[in-house]
């Protein structure tokens, strides 16, 4: 929620400093474009706590409660490892080191 609240508040800034850039009769361009670089200059000076909620926000959305994904070839050699185990119980499989040449 707190995503869509900050994209609001800068699209709302962006329009406000469009009508204004066009009342000063800067042209269509230039306005949006002067419009886009106010609005990020506003929410980044004033809305700081709204836009750290946001990023957080997302970065949950892309980080949490996912679980890697893994291929059809890793998912087979995880299973071949996992029966050797349980049939071995004396090897020993350690992937996580780094081979030496």
């Amino acid at each position: 929620m707190a995503f869509w609240k900050f994209t609001a508040l800068r699209l709302g800034l962006v329009a406000v400093f469009f009508v204004l850039c066009m009342l000063l009769q800067l042209g269509v361009l230039l306005s949006a474009l002067a419009a886009a670089v106010l609005a990020w200059c506003v929410t980044y000076l004033f809305a700081r706590d709204m836009r750290d909620e946001a990023a957080r926000t997302v970065q949950r959305r892309f980080t949490e409660e996912r679980a890697p994904k893994r291929g059809r070839g890793e998912l087979d050699d995880s299973r071949a490892e996992d029966t050797l185990v349980a049939e071995n119980p004396d090897v020993r499989i350690d992937n996580d080191r780094r081979r030496e040449a």
